[in-house]
């Protein structure tokens, strides 16, 4: 049966004067009820509610958990590469892995955008519409996080990573860049301007040249000075990492640029048309001028990018946090950063742990930092830092969000993997986690089960089958339960409904589950009773295949071997009576003496009155099968020893 997502239904109790708040663990969630009394304790007329307080809700979205089920197969692949591996090569993967978590959580976030717009439900959006918020503001953190630490590039070409990560993030200058386009007359659009500082501003400096065009094309007045801005747009350098061009060299070059720039300014170049000369101040550099375009700009890295990319191109690793407070300083004057900004802050600081701490605080699940740590622990950023408890960050945090995940019907087989990679305390979360999970279906057992015989963890395995076995004896599904108490090893129990199965054999004539018994092989050693079930039914095989001689043998040894319950005998003997009726003799003279000796065993302790002592109905029929076995005993062995006799003479 498939299983469903459900909210918790609200339970009403009983409650009166004075308010208390109480509540109860659970494996993955809290419950929160009020308590009420009065003070003489009886109980008052008003009612009160349950609360479901779930430790990840987010975990029960439907589009989210894509996003758990694929980084899953990314977090696992990385585990997988090898310590040996050069440096350059590890870093290489490392930077594939951390864009395919960010495709990952931009596909996510892609959907839930269509979703939130297509629902009808407000307050379904506005959950759709915080999610997607959550899922920015992720990704922004996790690019910035790889960028400064994954990929840690140096002066020059920190600042194009800084460029590209900006650009991915503010993204809607295209789209106004095409409704300006498709307008009647570009040039005139009230955003034609904006568009084209945008693209400044993020350093696309072709396409802003582009938009010149259009501006250009209308002034024949102006065009000298639109030709003298597309030389300083089109001779503005750009640092090619893979070049021939050092570091340096590119230094110079651009201050041979900047010096070009601001000449142009000097001399009044663009006096007369102010949006051009705008366009010279914010390429000089002027912090005023950019500031002019917060509105534009609307973040204060943004800003910060764009300062850079005008002012300090070859900004090196180390001086991005002096240039990081300022520009948030200058771009917000609040007393108090955000948690958003405080994260961006410290990661242009290089504090990987503060940024994880931040994080761990301000979002609403363990997904981002679990992954994020354990990629940061791979490129062995943070091997310093332990904690005072235990595990490592990395570790404590997979911890975390893996026991979220175990809260949930399906996910929790997610987590396994993510145990099975924390060496010092997976194990024990694993056996502590895994006893929760509902054992709802047969297949979900099998599951569990499989997953505990994996990692030889046989206490759980015992558990499972234990369940298991009585819920299917409880069920009267005898063969299940003979099966599951098999793979439990539980001798006590495997007795039980060996039990069980002899008394349905008893009152029906027929075994059930004959498959599982035919087939029970060295499981059958678990019990002496689940031994001789499995004899007794190749007993059974034996008769049936005509094999009379060797189907008589193995009766007679259940009886003198004492495998068989003397609560059986009488059935035994019973079940021989066809074979001692037979025309030729199958018992010897010595096996005949076995048979009756048991019979008479059986009687005497059992004391079962014979002739006119015997009292009626259910001991009549006792009486009389005693009296036809003593009978056909007796015929046998007359028949046995004459055979025997013959043969010796």
């Amino acid at each position: 049966m498939e299983e469903l997502d459900v909210e918790p239904t609200t339970t009403n109790i009983p409650a009166s004067e004075g308010n208390h708040l109480g509540f109860v663990w659970g494996p993955g969630d809290i419950l929160v009820y009020d308590t009420i009394y009065k003070s003489s304790g009886s109980v008052g007329t008003c009612s009160s509610f349950i609360h479901e307080v779930r430790k990840d809700e987010d975990i029960y979205s439907p589009i989210l958990r894509k996003l758990f089920n694929e980084s899953h197969h990314i977090f696992v692949g990385l585990q997988t590469i090898r310590e040996d591996l050069p440096n350059k090569n590890k870093k290489t993967q490392f930077v594939s892995i951390s864009k395919n978590y960010r495709s990952v959580i931009r596909a996510c976030m892609e959907e839930l955008q269509q979703v939130a717009v297509l629902t009808q439900d407000t307050e379904l959006a506005t959950q759709y519409g915080n999610q997607v918020s959550i899922l920015l503001a992720i990704e922004l953190i996790w690019n910035l996080c790889e960028v400064l630490f994954i990929d840690a590039a140096p002066g020059g070409s920190l600042l194009l990573h800084l460029l590209d990560w900006v650009r991915l993030h503010k993204a809607d200058v295209d789209e106004k860049a095409q409704e300006v386009l498709q307008s009647e007359s570009p040039t005139e659009h009230h955003g034609y301007w904006d568009v084209v500082l945008s693209y400044l501003m993020q350093g696309r400096m072709e396409e802003a040249r582009q938009m010149l065009v259009k501006w250009g094309a209308l002034k024949p007045a102006a065009r000298s000075m639109y030709k003298q801005m597309d030389n300083l747009l089109s001779k503005m350098p750009v640092y090619n990492p893979g070049g021939s061009q050092t570091l340096t060299e590119f230094d110079v070059k651009w201050r041979h640029w900047h010096d070009m720039v601001d000449h142009s300014l000097q001399d009044n170049s663009f006096a007369s048309d102010p949006n051009l000369e705008l366009i010279c101040k914010i390429l000089m550099g002027d912090e005023d001028a950019i500031l002019e375009q917060k509105d534009l700009l609307s973040t204060w890295y943004h800003f910060l990018v764009t300062r850079l990319l005008f002012s300090h191109p070859t900004v090196k690793p180390t001086e991005l946090h002096y240039y990081a407070q300022s520009c948030l300083a200058m771009f917000d004057s609040r007393s108090a950063p955000e948690p958003l900004d405080s994260i961006l802050l410290a990661a242009f600081e290089f504090d990987i742990h503060q940024v994880i701490k931040d994080c761990s605080i301000a979002l609403n699940n363990w997904w981002f930092v679990a992954h994020l740590t354990d990629l940061l622990d791979h490129c062995n950023l943070l091997q310093s830092h332990n904690l005072h408890f235990g595990s490592n960050l990395r570790e404590f945090l997979l911890l975390e969000y893996a026991s979220g995940l175990f809260t949930h019907h399906s996910l929790w087989q997610l987590a396994v993997d993510y145990f099975d990679h924390c060496p010092e305390f997976g194990r024990v979360y694993l056996e502590q986690q895994i006893e929760h999970v509902p054992l709802d279906t047969e297949r979900k057992a099998l599951k569990v089960l499989r997953i505990c015989e994996q990692r030889q963890m046989s206490e759980q395995v015992r558990s499972i089958c234990k369940i298991m076995a009585k819920r299917a004896l409880r069920n009267n599904r005898l063969g299940s339960a003979l099966s599951w108490s098999i793979r439990a090893k539980d001798a006590a129990f495997a007795t039980l409904i060996s039990e069980r199965f002899l008394q349905d054999y008893c009152a029906r004539g027929t075994f059930s589950d004959l498959d599982l018994i035919d087939n029970l092989g060295p499981a059958m050693l678990l019990s002496d009773r689940l031994t001789f079930l499995g004899k007794y039914r190749e007993f059974h095989k034996l008769y049936g295949e005509n094999r009379f001689s060797d189907a008589a043998t193995l009766l007679l040894s259940l009886m003198t071997a004492q495998i068989a319950p003397r609560s059986f005998w009488m059935t035994l003997l019973t079940d021989a009576l066809p074979l001692l009726e037979q025309k030729e003799a199958i018992f010897s003279a010595d096996q005949t003496h076995e048979l009756i000796f048991c019979l008479e065993d059986l009687t005497s302790s059992l004391k079962i009155p014979t002739g006119l002592d015997a009292p009626m109905q259910d001991e009549d029929v006792e009486v009389t099968k005693v009296e036809l076995l003593r009978l056909a005993l007796a015929r046998n062995l007359a028949m046995a020893i004459v055979k025997e006799g013959t043969v010796a003479v």
